[in-house]
């Protein structure tokens, strides 16, 4: 009988799992049957699936045999540690754009991940907050080091790029939060006594300690690292009341570029930050519904001062008079 190592080991293994599910119970010979493989190799396919850590039990006697444990019941799935951690990454980055879909997908991986995986998958999904899909990648095992320390409140430490050089950062670590382009870290910064967000894209040499904290309250981890991200950052920031509701405001500005929070059914402020206060309102302007500058009074005075501008620039050019 042929071995079957020209299907692949992968595939065979597959297969195995798919048979296992299939039938509550089947014995060595009729596996190696169905594989076209010898009772050795079945054996040693048995050991690489409880590697994995899906329960294959081995029962002797009559009607004995090799039985699946739990979740036998559904579809086979063979991922290793960084597949399963990237997968649920994606998962859980586009979750917001996604909805119920990615949901009901992670909640299928939790289902049938071996129990090792299934609790660092958790763990990923407990330290996790979104106000968009994340689509520059990270590495997975760094996400789930940051994780990790998130789910078992424990200190971390990071080199980070600060005023053009590296510096080592102590922090509390509370949230993962994915945006519409990274990936950030909601960390209470011991160092500098107070909330941070840390873009996880520029660590390096990260690493958790065993020294557990006390949790602090916490500001909202999305809300606070979109309005930094959308306003602090920057030099100068603006408020704005929108007069037109939350959800259409949302769709025409980009949740890196400004924070939406609903005043209503009909009106919304608007949280944004620039490099030059023109630039913000202008934006603003160009979303063509009617609006109000909240803060800061001098970009109330910037708006008058450009609308004199515009209405000068549309008014009626006098025709030119005759020489004669």
């Amino acid at each position: 009988m042929a071995d079957g190592a020209d299907r692949g080991t992968t595939e065979r293994v597959l297969t195995l799992l798919g048979l296992l599910q299939q039938r509550q119970v089947w014995t060595g010979p009729e596996l190696a049957e169905r594989l076209g493989v010898t009772p050795r190799t079945v054996r040693r396919d048995i050991e690489r699936l409880r590697a994995l850590g899906y329960p294959v039990r081995a029962c002797q006697g009559v009607g004995g045999g090799y039985q699946l444990g739990a979740g036998q019941e559904l579809p086979p799935l063979l991922l290793d540690d960084e597949e399963a951690i990237a997968t649920a990454v994606s998962l859980l980055a586009g979750a917001a754009g996604a909805g119920d879909a990615a949901l009901r997908a992670l909640a299928k991986l939790d289902r049938v991940l071996p129990t090792r995986l299934r609790h660092e998958v958790r763990a990923l999904a407990g330290s996790v907050e979104s106000f968009a899909g994340a689509r520059i990648p990270v590495d997975p095992e760094l996400l789930m080091a940051l994780a990790r320390a998130c789910r078992d409140e424990v200190e971390a430490g990071f080199d980070y790029p600060s005023n053009g050089e590296l510096r080592r950062r102590r922090v509390e670590p509370y949230r993962l939060v994915a945006s519409d382009r990274r990936w950030y870290l909601l960390a209470y910064d011991l160092d500098r006594d107070d909330w941070r967000s840390f873009r996880v894209d520029r660590m390096s040499e990260v690493s958790a300690r065993t020294w557990r904290f006390q949790p602090r309250v916490a500001p909202d981890a999305a809300r606070y690292v979109q309005e930094g991200v959308a306003s602090r950052v920057y030099p100068h920031q603006a408020r704005f009341l929108v007069h037109a509701p939350a959800d259409i405001v949302r769709e025409q500005l980009s949740p890196s570029a400004a924070a939406v929070r609903e005043c209503g059914a009909e009106a919304c402020e608007v949280l944004s930050g620039a490099r030059n206060l023109d630039g913000v309102l202008l934006h603003i302007l160009l979303l063509g519904h009617e609006f109000e500058v909240l803060d800061p009074p001098e970009l109330g005075k910037r708006s008058r001062a450009l609308a004199q501008r515009l209405l000068a620039a549309g008014a009626p050019v006098p025709p030119p008079t005759g020489s004669g």
